[in-house]
């Protein structure tokens, strides 16, 4: 029964490590996305139409 206790707090300790770091991560803008925007440009055009009939 005391290693269900123990392995809670250590799981406890963990998510609240994770927890810490992802609140960091988001204060400090880690998750800002700089460079999707300056190549957007790049993936704006539509691909050909392929249903086009040959008259032939």
């Amino acid at each position: 029964m005391q290693v269900i206790f123990v392995l809670i707090t250590i799981s406890l300790f963990v998510a609240l490590g994770f927890l810490g770091a992802f609140l960091w991560a988001v204060k400090t803008n880690q998750y800002e996305d700089d460079y999707t925007p300056s190549v957007r440009i790049l993936f704006d055009d539509e691909l050909p139409n392929k249903d086009t009939k040959d008259n032939n």
